[in-house]
């Protein structure tokens, strides 16, 4: 089997070109610093001429047999069997991921893509009672239409197709805008994926652009019906001001507390907190942000922990020996690292750390400070290998300060009594907790979202189905009745 074609190009309209805004950039390797593709950016015209495909072949395939979209969702997951070793080369040089991060998303992705091959015969619609004599209500479940979806640069090619799949299975058409960083792993394998899956072109478009030429557009475009995007609260709250009348899928920031109570197995605990403390160098929105430990069996945690967090190696990731790999540009190393000044500044005691170091100076070992709950790395969403444990009087503090946050996505809870666990967990303020496991999920039928800044809506399963589609009210009259007025 070849590998596909220098991703040069993007599929716009049902044809695979250079964007027209006359701009190029390129796709880079964070650890190495190489070239892996130059694009052609897209501009304003590219997206409507994307968006005129989309609604033109939107109608044929609303209209096509449920065992004919649902082939295309097989054929694609077994694009992706067949060709694991390119895609995963792809995620592990384009986000700087390790090996295993790069395997794991390949699983989520190829999952997604198999659970969404029953969706099309999982769209129900009901009969409704009615008070009228002879009158029945029909609801139907229709496709949106055409869905814009804009994904992140961390886990790309799973945060693209999350929303991608579901939304083809169900029927819609898709204008696809991957991150800068990410345009391959984002959008533009996604696009070569399905398109050999037997997608009708102009189906999926993906217009890969800068967000001052297409970003605003994309949103406020007439056609659109949805618009599913993952990424920051700021940006999301832009998204929600510019969208208007739009359903809105978005998932954003998040602040996620792990909490080890005083009954917890630590050394479950501590392997758990170390996963979900620096699996991708952190860079993933349900990551565990702080931890929080019961003071009762803090201090024997703090160690476990460090003695963990200091085996772990870092580099080219890769090396499958390697744990972490480079954070994802210049830009997103600053940010952490102000944030790691701040915190020491706020008090917060630097138990471990290091300077950056490798060919591009992005490989950044694991951070571990104590502090409290206002540090500025507790504080604040990091999106990097940095971890803040904070320690609770007991349990009633530790649900405070679990809650002390305007985030609300994922937690976890450790606790020897599940129960226990379930019952405090219920308290949290979050859209996702998990009970002795890492708030990273790895789980391709999740119910993923959150809950006050970090967004609304949820992706997966029959969540997904309701996003992608409406209900269409018919009502019918099976014999005359009389009108008074």
């Amino acid at each position: 089997m070849d590998t596909y074609p220098d991703f040069d190009t993007m599929p716009i309209g049902g044809r695979w070109r250079a964007g027209s805004s006359g701009k190029t950039r390129a796709s880079t390797d964070p650890y190495s610093g190489d070239t892996l593709a130059e694009i052609g950016q897209a501009d304003a015209h590219d997206l409507d001429t994307a968006y005129d495909a989309a609604v033109a072949a939107q109608r044929d395939w609303a209209a096509a047999r449920p065992l004919e979209r649902a082939g295309v969702m097989r054929a694609a997951a077994d694009v992706m069997t067949a060709r694991k070793d390119e895609i995963v080369g792809w995620l592990v040089r384009e986000t700087g991921g390790t090996v295993a991060k790069a395997e794991l998303e390949w699983n989520l992705v190829r999952s997604v893509m198999w659970e969404a091959a029953s969706m099309p015969h999982h769209v129900e619609g009901r009969i409704m009672p009615s008070d009228i004599p002879g009158k029945e209500s029909r609801v139907y479940r229709e496709p949106v239409g055409v869905v814009a979806v804009i994904s992140p640069w961390n886990f790309p090619l799973q945060l693209s197709n999350r929303s991608v799949a579901p939304a083809l299975a169900v029927g819609n058409a898709v204008v696809l805008k991957p991150a800068g960083d990410t345009p391959v792993t984002g959008g533009l394998l996604l696009a070569r994926i399905f398109e050999e899956a037997g997608l009708p072109a102009g189906l999926l478009s993906v217009v890969v652009g800068s967000g001052s030429d297409i970003g605003d557009a994309i949103v406020q475009h007439p056609v659109p019906r949805v618009v599913s995007f993952t990424g920051s609260t700021p940006v999301g709250r832009g998204i929600a001001e510019k969208a208007g009348l739009k359903k809105l899928a978005l998932e954003l920031g998040g602040n996620g507390p792990l909490v080890v109570l005083d009954d917890a197995d630590l050394d479950l605990a501590v392997q758990a907190a170390v996963f979900g403390s620096f699996f991708h160098q952190g860079q993933i929105c349900m990551i565990a942000n702080r931890i929080i430990v019961d003071a009762e069996v803090h201090d024997e945690f703090l160690q476990r922990f460090l003695d963990k967090v200091r085996s772990l190696r870092v580099g080219d990731p890769s090396d499958p020996q390697n744990q972490l790999g480079p954070v994802i540009n210049s830009s997103q190393l600053e940010g952490i690292q102000d944030k790691l000044q701040r915190a020491t500044e706020d008090g917060a005691e630097m138990l471990l750390g290091g300077d950056p170091f490798g060919p591009t100076g992005l490989c950044l070992p694991p951070h571990v400070l104590s502090g409290g709950n206002d540090v500025a790395t507790a504080r604040e969403e990091v999106f990097g290998p940095v971890m803040t444990v904070i320690r609770a009087a007991d349990e009633d503090d530790a649900l405070r300060l679990a809650n002390d946050t305007e985030y609300g996505l994922s937690s976890a809870v450790f606790s020897r009594d599940v129960e226990r666990a379930v019952r405090f967990g219920r308290r949290v303020q979050a859209g996702m907790t998990h009970i002795n496991d890492s708030p990273v999920n790895d789980d391709a039928n999740t119910a993923f979202g959150g809950e006050k800044h970090s967004g609304i809506g949820r992706f997966g399963g029959q969540w997904a189905i309701d996003e992608f589609t409406t209900d269409h009210w018919v009502s019918v009259q099976h014999r005359p009745r009389e009108y008074a007025i």
